[in-house]
């Protein structure tokens, strides 16, 4: 389940459709509390006609999570770059009083959140329809509005950590930390058209709090092509180490302790965000190529 959080706006506004599925929050997660303030929740924006007069203008789309590397570079994942035509990054830990006033619009986002940019890519092999191969994207050339600074960023691992860490005996490996915005459950109703407070049903917007969760490697997959980077990491996605959700999409996962951050969020299984979930691995000559030449 790749998801990219769509957002809603205000009632009776347009909502950007996006083939994509928005990314989560984090599940029984804590907060973060400070600990990665270079973690940040981005907005995309695509054009559209909102008001029908056939003017068309950049319109909030989508949000996910993304690793601010250096004052104008923020990793995130390839499917949430991926049709953007403008972003807006908030860096707080808890954003959960941002109003469609805030965001809706993009010439609003310029003003209210701490960053923004006309720059987005996705990895120059990702292709939408087989995401999962190449689901690294860059917001670049980011302006930071008053306010807003850094004393540390992000920083990129060595070539092939994740083969060492697969060459380890588990008790030996590293543990890690994974960090996002987005939803803190989801379990989706069925044959209800209207979910209430009584029910089980997927937490929508609202409760944007950057939050953190453990994470234990449970395995490395290959897809069909075979080769090294058509790979992801399996973390576990669980109540006692947490996991990602719809929303944590593009959020770095950290080797715990430090600042490097060795895939980003993905994928999961299912709706209901449980099991495992999928990283997608960025110590791969192709990735450290690509994502070093936007960096310094």
């Amino acid at each position: 389940m790749r998801t990219r959080t769509l957002l809603a706006t205000a009632a009776g506004l347009a909502t950007v459709a996006a083939t994509a599925l928005p990314a989560a929050a984090i599940k029984y997660g804590e907060p973060d509390d400070g600990a990665h303030p270079y973690v940040g929740m981005m907005i995309a924006y695509v054009s559209a006609d909102v008001d029908g007069d056939g003017d068309e203008e950049l319109v909030a789309g989508w949000r996910c999570t993304g690793t601010q590397l250096d004052v104008d570079t923020f990793l995130t994942a390839g499917h949430c770059t991926y049709g953007a035509e403008a972003v807006a990054i908030w860096y707080d830990d808890d954003i959960d009083h941002l109003t469609g006033a805030d965001f809706r619009l993009f010439d609003d986002a310029m003003v209210n959140a701490d960053a923004y940019s006309l720059q987005a890519v996705s990895h120059p092999e990702y292709d939408d329809a087989a995401f999962y191969l190449h689901d690294a994207g860059i917001v670049d050339e980011i302006v930071l509005n008053d306010g807003a600074g850094f004393d540390q960023y992000g920083t990129l691992p060595e070539l092939g950590y994740w083969d060492g860490q697969l060459a380890t005996r588990k008790k030996d490996r590293d543990s890690y930390v994974t960090v996002g915005y987005g939803l803190q459950w989801s379990m989706p109703t069925r044959g209800k058209s209207e979910p209430s407070d009584n029910n089980n049903a997927r937490q929508d917007e609202g409760l944007w709090i950057k939050l953190r969760a453990g994470g234990e490697l449970v395995n490395n997959r290959q897809f069909d092509a075979g080769k090294g980077q058509d790979s992801y990491v399996v973390l576990s996605s669980n109540a006692h180490t947490g996991g990602t959700c719809s929303g944590d999409s593009g959020g770095p996962t950290f080797v715990e302790g430090t600042s490097t951050v060795v895939a980003v969020t993905s994928f999961g299984v299912n709706e209901t965000c449980a099991g495992s979930s999928g990283v997608y691995r960025i110590d791969t000559a192709d990735d450290l190529a690509w994502i070093g030449g936007y960096v310094g």
